[in-house]
């Protein structure tokens, strides 16, 4: 690739389905492992619909953004999963909004999913590497690990927001009073079976818990 060993390598990928709760999430490995302790999830903020580009293009502005203004450890190469437009948006961002030099380099899957190509320069070329290499299985974990990441974190934030939904339309319950909810009873079955008095005991007013459990009665008749 003709940079320096990449000590440490920032790996980006993003996570929807039709567009819904679309996240991003970020893996960081120093020396070959990963260092759970600097990975970092994103709620995209900016992006309606499902579009991966502006989606990506958001989470490196706000990545490195950070970067930049707090003084933190720069990557010594950063990999998008992905081809092409992934990594061009990526350069794009950080060479003209942040005048930041980090290598980019994309990883492609073939037709069944598997790690296939390194995709890296300007114009962007394929990086012959050994399947049996070290460095494939590196990138291999790389890639798989941020997949994981980002589906995992794409499944919580459905649940909440499913979770909250069945919550709506009850006067005087709020997202506070939801996440209280969330946070205590962990599943909608458990708040079915609570009565008005486990629920008032989470400092919900009586009535509140009263019109929510006869919401919730009435939408599973």
């Amino acid at each position: 690739m003709g940079i320096p060993t990449p000590v440490r390598i920032e790996s980006f990928d993003n996570s929807n389905i039709m567009g819904t709760s679309p996240v991003s999430a970020m893996v960081v490995f120093e020396n070959g492992k990963p260092n759970k302790k600097e990975y970092r999830k994103y709620k995209i903020k900016t992006v309606e619909g499902p579009d991966d580009y502006a989606s990506m293009r958001e989470v490196i502005r706000r990545r490195y953004s950070r970067v930049k203004r707090d003084g933190l450890t720069p990557p010594d190469l950063i990999i998008m999963d992905g081809g092409q437009g992934q990594v061009n948006v990526a350069k794009d961002v950080l060479r003209k909004e942040l005048n930041l030099s980090i290598p980019v380099a994309g990883l492609q899957k073939n037709d069944k999913h598997q790690t296939n190509e390194l995709l890296f320069g300007d114009p962007l070329q394929v990086i012959d590497l050994p399947r049996q290499s070290e460095e494939f299985f590196l990138l291999h974990r790389i890639q798989d690990e941020v997949h994981r990441f980002a589906i995992t974190f794409h499944r919580q934030v459905r649940s909440k927001n499913s979770f909250s939904s069945k919550l709506d339309g009850v006067e005087g319950l709020g997202p506070k009073r939801k996440q209280k909810l969330l946070k205590h009873f962990k599943s909608m079955t458990a708040i079915q079976k609570a009565t008005v008095e486990d629920i008032h005991a989470l400092g919900i007013p009586e009535k509140v818990a009263q019109a929510l459990l006869d919401k919730l009665n009435d939408d599973n008749n």
